[in-house]
């Protein structure tokens, strides 16, 4: 949470803020726009055929569902209105009413106020053709007082709703699937928001959240519910930006925002450059007393606005119409079916994951994951945790059936063990699926990393390990003595930091993710040359970090799969050169199961395997980097394969 500082000390704060970010181009910029004596605005005074006391507003653009409605008004004593361009009502909801925001369909509208007498957030639909309010959801009383509210819509068309309060304190809430109310709202996650904060507005194109903090200026943060809460600063007061006094209300418009300094009367204007903002000359606002409220619809070449401050509504025509950046390709959104309990530990624990089939009955296969500050769990296939086995940090983990231990046949776990930079192995009984710890062999490796294995024609296994430093350890293991003795047979490396691997056991191909480069791929017998050949670079396609790697073994197509850590997404690639892409999708969450998205994957495994029910192509295990609805402790997450399939179009 951040602090309120005195005048020096802030001054300071923001400036090493800025140079952080490297914002020194966007600060002249707006220091030279601020230096400029303003250009005048006209707005024009409006009044409702209806004596209303506006708190909040909001135009419409040409409105599908109701042909003509153009205006949106909230009223801390007459409730909520919509209007025609006259001014005349077509439809009234009685109440008292603050902060206000919509977001609308060719079906009707999703409308979000602040309930006064409840002091409670409220959702209403105005959908269908009778045009009725729907029946209100209200989200539970908040433990601070919401100043300001708005609404978000994501490309899986889920709506969320942003509380802010002025001390700091905020929240995200999921709301709605296709502007329909869910009965029960969820809480996505808590945020921690600049102090004196009022106002905020989302640009749903770019995923962008921007909040004014009163005294410093206005603030831009990601918008996703699985995105890291970091601030990057638009507009900011005095000498270090183009704000003489204030930062009020805002409105989002195509390739920009816009936003009121309410004490000195002025607007002020920020395209969006790249990653950054470009200040415009502000326009001063002659004749409105303490504009505070504003919402904009785009025209042809220009902006309609609407303006409310103490001296009454103004509207106004600018002719301002910036350059919108290109956006990124959009991406199939897939769900997942299950998520598991999550992990023991906090912070940045669950990272790999390592599926066991049932030889006998598919339906008790089980699930392993590591928690890397402190062993390893397993998991049914309805995600609920069945072992956890305390043998310290683990990162990786791999395994494969039918090792010989002592003339017993068991299935093979091993992970990657960062406390003794060792292999860690572990027996699966074949009926139970239950894991015992089988102990552990030193490696040469300094520190430890990521790990697969591979499985001869022959049966032997192979245990291939990486250190930080790019060099691969393959070890052959043996268990015929009744422990598991493991022999150096080749190692190999990387020009940098490695982590993911995953061999083909059929066609004897290893596949190795160097982070920030590519993948690569070599033959996976020891006794082979280790030459890589790069099956994909980090890029467009794989943002680094490139992290997790499985293979899908299909009957007739193989494909290897990669975590992109970079945009959170997940890349398909023939399993077999020329490594075709078959394409990319990300996890976004499933409402219906309270199941939260999937971001900052580490590790994932896939089998094609049939578990039968939804599992019967194969399963895909990722684990998530961010819990989110509630917070909580990182987890893992199930999709089947068939989504995946049908998304991209997989054979």
């Amino acid at each position: 949470m951040n602090a309120v500082f005195s005048p020096a000390p802030l001054a300071v704060a923001l400036l090493a803020g800025l140079l952080a970010l490297g914002g020194c181009e966007a600060q002249t910029s707006a220091v030279q726009a601020a230096a400029a004596t303003p250009a005048a605005l006209t707005a024009q005074p409006w009044q409702p055929a209806e004596r209303i006391a506006v708190e909040d507003l909001h135009l419409l653009d040409q409105a599908a569902f109701w042909p003509g409605a153009r205006y949106l008004l909230s009223s801390e004593k007459q409730g909520l209105y919509l209007l025609d361009e006259q001014g005349a009502s077509l439809a009234h909801l009685p109440g008292r009413f603050g902060a206000l925001d919509q977001r609308s369909d060719a079906e009707g509208l999703l409308l979000a106020s602040v309930d006064i007498d409840r002091q409670q957030p409220m959702l209403v639909a105005l959908r269908g053709a009778d045009r009725r309010w729907g029946e209100p959801v209200f989200l539970p009383r908040a433990s601070f007082k919401v100043d300001g509210l708005c609404l978000s819509r994501d490309a899986a068309d889920n709506q969320f709703l942003f509380l802010v309060g002025e001390e700091g304190i905020g929240e995200q809430w999921l709301v709605a699937q296709a502007l329909q109310p869910l009965a029960e709202p969820r809480l996505v996650r808590r945020l921690s928001l600049p102090p004196a904060s009022e106002h905020c507005r989302v640009d749903d194109d770019a995923e962008l959240l921007y909040i004014n903090e009163e005294n410093v200026g206005l603030w831009a943060y990601a918008a996703g519910a699985e995105d890291d809460l970091i601030r990057h600063p638009v507009g900011l007061r005095q000498p270090f930006g183009d704000i003489a006094e204030a930062m009020g209300g805002m409105a989002v418009v195509p390739g920009g925002v816009l936003a009121l300094d309410p004490e000195a009367g002025v607007l002020h204007r920020y395209a969006r450059q790249g990653k950054g903002w470009r200040a415009e000359a502000p326009l001063s606002l002659p004749g409105l007393q303490e504009p505070e409220r504003l919402s904009a619809r785009p025209l042809e070449g220009g902006l309609e606005l609407l303006i409310a401050g103490d001296s009454g509504l103004y509207r106004a025509q600018l002719d301002w119409a910036p350059d919108a950046p290109a956006l990124a390709e959009p991406l199939s959104v897939l769900t997942p079916l299950v998520q598991t309990d999550e992990v023991p530990s906090l912070g940045d624990a669950a990272d790999d994951p390592a599926i066991w089939l049932h030889p006998d009955e598919p339906s008790r296969s089980r699930v392993l994951g590591t928690d890397k500050q402190g062993g390893l769990l397993v998991y049914d296939l309805q995600g609920r945790q069945l072992q956890d086995l305390r043998v310290g940090r683990l990162n990786n983990v791999d395994l494969r059936a039918g090792f010989d231990l002592g003339g017993q046949r068991v299935d093979l776990a091993v992970a990657s063990h960062r406390d003794g930079n060792a292999l860690q192995f572990f027996a699966i009984d074949r009926a139970s699926g239950e894991l015992s710890d089988l102990g552990l062999a030193p490696t040469a490796l300094s520190d430890i990393y990521g790990l697969c294995l591979f499985q001869q024609p022959d049966g032997v296994i192979h245990a291939i390990a990486n250190d930080k430093d790019g060099t691969f350890v393959q070890y052959r293991l043996d268990g015929s003595s009744g422990r598991v003795q493991a022999t150096l047979a080749r190692q190999f490396k990387v020009a940098s930091q490695p982590e993911g691997c995953v061999a083909d056991d059929r066609n004897q191909r290893l596949f190795v993710g160097e982070e920030d480069v590519a993948v690569w791929t070599l033959d996976a017998r020891a006794e082979a040359p280790a030459e890589l050949q790069q099956v994909i670079a980090a890029g467009d396609r794989v943002r680094a970090d490139i992290e997790g790697l499985a293979f899908y073994q299909g009957e007739q197509r193989d494909y290897l799969v990669i975590s992109s850590q970079g945009n959170d997404s997940y890349v398909v690639l023939d399993g077999q050169a020329p490594y075709t892409v078959r394409g990319a999708f990300r996890i976004g969450l499933d409402a219906a199961r309270g199941i939260d998205g999937v971001s900052e994957t580490d590790g994932l495994e896939v089998t094609s395997a049939n578990l039968g029910g939804p599992w019967s192509q194969g399963m895909l295990v990722v684990q998530d980097g961010r819990k989110r609805m509630p917070e909580g402790r990182q987890n893992y997450k199930y999709l089947p394969w068939s989504a995946v399939a049908e998304a991209l179009g997989l054979e």
